[in-house]
């Protein structure tokens, strides 16, 4: 089974790591992967914070749960080095029989600096040169690279048995030049909060054609909607928009959320019964998505989930 083949999966990010009266983390995860595997959909994402690690995450996840392939959306490149990246990745590429995509992403600056107190390289020389020293070292090369903004010199072998195929790396890119550099470097993009118009008359095209230019495969484009089947739409707004108030004080989020025409990122909620979020749903997929990764579920009780969920297993 092609993970790539699926039309969508499922985001876990902060509201079930930090759900009241959790007891263990990873157990959370695995159980919440099953109640995913069970009602059909075969994709688990997990984001990056300050709390779990993503990919150790995923590779638990996706080892205990054999029915789903699993995946980051997204880790910061910054300022995690693509050496030590690539060693979490092939570990969980390994641990997960192949079934693991790595989404990586520039990070917001006005958090990731103060958090790390770190000066924030120049974005899109720091993008192009991420990729490029990370692809040969997920292939297990040594190879060195050296750049403005990085330097990669491995010491001893990077192989890791059991790390294939080859990790498909995904872009958390919404900009021109970030999509170009997606296409051309990367297996796609993960645009997070991108309505369908803005997916259709920038994201895809954008990415597609750097793609061709650089003689790649079509991308894949795993697209982010908050999205759940509820009989309750305003408990649900009023839920999605305090977890996404966070993402209307970055600017890049702002943009993104103007070009389709809205005011803030709640309203890109996709909420209501199953006809209407079906209907909401496919609006991605006729702009060109290949994918749809279903994010905030886990704001919810285990009725709505999986409501939501079967929506998804039947796109």
């Amino acid at each position: 089974m092609d993970a790539a083949g699926q039309r969508a999966g499922v985001f876990l990010g902060g509201a079930f790591a930090q759900a009241p009266g959790t007891v263990n983390l990873v157990d959370s995860a695995v159980d919440l992967a099953h109640e995913v595997a069970d009602a059909g959909v075969r994709t688990v994402w997990f984001g990056q914070a300050s709390d779990y690690d993503a990919p150790q995450l995923a590779a638990l996840v996706g080892r205990a749960e054999p029915r789903v392939h699993v995946g980051t959306s997204v880790v910061p490149m910054y300022p995690r080095h693509p050496l030590l990246l690539a060693s979490a990745a092939k570990t969980a590429q390994a641990a997960t029989a192949g079934r693991f995509r790595l989404g990586v992403g520039l990070g917001a600056r006005n958090v990731l600096e103060p958090q790390f107190g770190l000066a924030y390289p120049p974005q899109i020389r720091h993008l192009r040169e991420y990729l490029t020293a990370l692809r040969p070292l997920l292939d297990g090369e040594d190879t060195v690279f050296e750049g403005e903004t990085l330097t990669s010199r491995p010491v001893g072998s990077t192989a890791v048995a059991g790390a294939s195929p080859a990790i498909p790396v995904l872009v958390a890119a919404m900009g021109p030049r970030a999509l170009a550099a997606a296409g051309e470097l990367a297996d796609g993009t993960l645009p997070f909060l991108a309505g369908p118009r803005t997916l259709a008359e920038r994201i895809v095209p954008a990415v597609t054609e750097a793609a061709a230019a650089a003689g790649r495969p079509a991308p894949q484009i795993v697209a982010g909607v908050p999205a759940v089947v509820t009989d309750d739409v305003a408990t649900a707004r009023d839920r999605v928009s305090a977890a996404l108030g966070f993402y209307d004080s970055i600017p890049s989020y702002r943009k993104v959320v103007a070009a389709e025409g809205l005011s803030q990122a709640a309203d890109l909620l996709v909420a209501g019964d199953e006809e209407t979020v079906t209907t909401g749903l496919r609006r991605y997929l006729d702009a060109g998505a290949t994918e749809i990764m279903l994010t905030h579920t886990d704001l919810f009780g285990q009725e709505e989930r999986v409501r939501t969920w079967n929506v998804a297993r039947r796109l």
